[in-house]
Parts: structure tokens; C-alpha cells; sequence
């Protein structure tokens, strides 16, 4: 059995005992025929919510909340769409932020791929930076204990609208929604508590689970702290083709879609395997081995106790080579030491880092 993996901006071909080979992978949903008439008509038929068109005043300030290059969002499609119907607001008055959370700011040439050169070169785009305290505003605390600091920039606008595609996340139970407030636009000091150990050990902090996560349920109350006029969310296939596009209210839209995604990217299994290969889904996702921990999570929902992973990921981008996560990972000579120490303090790279020692 020849199966192609995906790898990179590629496809790896790797050769499988067809006697003893089971694929589990997300049932295949093709790609929407008009993919930018079916966002149109998310906007101008929202869920729970006017028309966005009618929502925003050429007066009024507008910020948009995009993914990074980590994540495969399908941004130069949706982009242009969106900001049609914001045609009556000046450009000027517009800013696309883009939602790194703790990542490194995107560069000129990541964002001409995520937006297309138009967009990028016409309108005001900026890289959120988690670490910049001047860039940020402080909205007092949401339970259990978050502190919740968010980019001044959106803070500030009259109008907010965020913007991403929902998969299931293997600690936060989905992406997507919410997760562009926080912690795409969030400070440090906020994604090291929604990430910490005492979070991520909460046997609900998981795959598919939103409601009754503790991660999951304080991103969504400090995306109500703030306040999100209006989302746009999309599911797409393994070809990064649009499969289904809601917009509207932020919290209706963003179960509409994980419901929608969880019936095709979840799968059941009879059993348990000896060795499980996978991969982090290719570019942008395997552009490092910090970001590759997830799809490591996934294949240890289905080994056996004591079985073997075996994970295909191009890593480009090394650990990464900026941030803790090389001198965290060295810092210890065993996994159970690792985690202790990761356990007994909090840096920006540590949630991958804890992961690590259980798959």
C-alpha cells in the first residue's frame, strides 16, 4: 500500500504492508465550486447577526483579525470578499492584524503569500507582538485567574471582526472563533496562563471539546470582555480548498463550524496500533518541530501503551531557531525530568515542550 504524506509544500510516498495498514484520515469534502460567492453570502446572510455591510459606518475604525503563516488559512480568498462590502470604509481606517499569538512576526514576503500583494500593499497590516507591553491594553482578569492583555490596536477599534478556519486543536478542542481574540491577539503574560500546566492537565483540555474545557471556556470569555462584532469562519480539505464558510455572531458561528468540522476530521477506530506514523498536515503546519507536537497528540490518541510513533515532517524552520523551545527541550536529560521542571515554572515555548514527554 503506497500512501502519500503529506510533507512540506510536497507529498512524501512511503510503501505500507497492505495486511496490516489502516489510513485513518479526515473524510474528503470537496472544495466549495464558488468559493468566494459562498463567503459573500455568509456576509450578507450571517448567523445571528445584520449583514456586515449595514454593521460598519465610514466613520467608524475597523480591525480585522487574520492567522499567521503557521496556519493554512485560506486569507487571499477571504480577504477580498470581506473588504468589499467594507468598500464604503476608508482604507485608512482599516488594520489587519495579524494574529501570532507568542509566534514570530510574519515578513514582507510571508504576508504578500497569506493575503496576495494587493492587500498587503493597500491596506495597514501588522504583526501582533505578545511582548511588546506598549502595543497592549489590560482588561482586568476572567476566571480561572487569566489575566487578559490584547493587542491596544484592536482593543481600540470601533469595529472588530475576526477571521480563521476551524480543525480540531488538541488542547483548546478547536481552532478557530474565539482563538483569533485569544490567544492570537493576546499578551504573554495571558497565553502563558491559558497555556500552563495546571490548564493543559485538565482531562477536558482536549480534542473536540469546548464546552467544560477550562482553556476553551476562558478564551471565550475574554473574547466577550472585549467585545467581536462580527466572525467569519471556514472548514478546508486536505487540498486547502474552502468545504464550508459561516459568518455572524462569534460564538454562534464558531459551534455551527466545529459541529460541521467534527463530523468529518474526527474518526473512529476499533483498537489501538502498535506504531502509528503520521504527519503535522504539511506546510505551513510542519514548518517546525514546535508546531509538529500536534500532530504527535493526535497519533498518541491512538497508539498502544508502550507503542512506537513515527512522525514525517519537513521542519524548515527548525525547532524553531527564535523563542525557548531548543534550550527547554536540552535543559534536561530525561522526559519525566523535563516535565518537572516544565511543571514548576512557565516560558513561552512550554505547553509544546509538555507535551512532548506524554506522546
Amino acid at each position: 500500500m503506497n500512501v502519500q504524506l503529506a510533507y512540506g509544500r510536497g507529498r512524501l510516498a512511503v510503501d505500507f504492508p497492505e495486511d496490516r495498514t489502516t489510513v485513518l484520515e479526515p473524510t474528503y469534502i470537496p472544495g466549495l465550486p464558488d468559493e468566494a460567492g459562498a463567503i459573500r453570502d455568509a456576509l450578507q446572510a450571517p448567523l445571528g447577526a445584520p449583514p456586515l455591510a449595514s454593521m460598519v459606518g465610514p466613520e467608524q475604525t475597523v480591525a480585522i483579525s487574520v492567522c499567521d503563516i503557521t496556519r493554512p488559512m485560506p486569507s487571499r480568498t477571504l480577504l477580498p470578499v470581506l473588504l468589499g462590502e467594507l468598500e464604503h470604509v476608508p482604507d485608512e481606517r482599516i488594520v489587519i492584524l495579524i494574529a501570532t499569538g507568542t509566534h514570530r512576526p510574519n515578513d514582507r514576503g510571508e504576508l504578500v503569500e497569506m493575503l496576495g500583494e494587493e492587500i498587503a500593499g493597500r491596506y495597514r497590516v501588522v504583526n501582533h507582538s505578545a511582548f511588546d507591553d506598549d502595543g497592549l491594553t489590560y482588561l482586568g482578569d476572567v476566571e480561572p485567574r487569566v489575566p487578559v492583555w490584547l493587542n491596544r490596536l484592536w482593543v481600540d477599534a470601533d469595529f472588530r471582526i475576526t477571521t480563521g478556519f476551524v480543525e480540531p486543536h488538541f488542547f483548546a478542542g478547536f481552532s478557530g472563533g474565539p482563538k483569533l481574540v485569544a490567544p492570537g491577539l493576546a499578551g504573554f503574560k495571558t497565553t502563558m496562563r491559558l497555556h500552563d500546566a495546571e490548564m493543559i492537565a485538565s482531562p477536558n483540555a482536549r480534542w473536540g471539546v469546548t464546552e467544560g474545557n477550562p482553556i476553551h471556556d476562558a478564551i471565550r470569555r475574554i473574547a466577550a470582555r472585549v467585545g467581536v462584532h462580527f466572525s467569519v469562519d471556514v472548514a478546508i480539505n486536505r487540498d486547502r480548498q474552502i468545504t464550508s464558510v459561516a459568518a455572524g455572531e462569534l460564538f454562534a458561528v464558531h459551534a455551527a463550524m466545529a459541529e460541521r468540522v467534527k463530523g468529518s476530521a474526527m474518526q473512529p477506530f476499533d483498537a489501538p496500533f502498535d506504531v502509528v506514523v503520521t504527519t503535522n498536515s504539511g506546510y505551513p503546519l510542519d514548518q517546525n518541530l514546535y508546531q509538529t507536537v500536534k500532530g504527535l497528540s493526535a497519533a498518541a490518541q491512538v497508539v498502544k501503551p508502550g507503542g512506537a510513533i513515527v512522525c514525517a515532517a519537513e521542519c524548515a524552520d527548525g525547532l524553531p531557531d527564535h523563542g525557548e523551545y531548543g534550550a527547554i527541550l536540552s535543559a534536561r536529560d530525561s522526559p519525566d525530568a523535563l516535565l518537572e521542571m516544565i511543571c514548576a515554572w512557565t516560558c513561552t515555548s512550554h505547553w509544546s515542550c509538555r507535551l512532548w514527554p506524554g506522546a
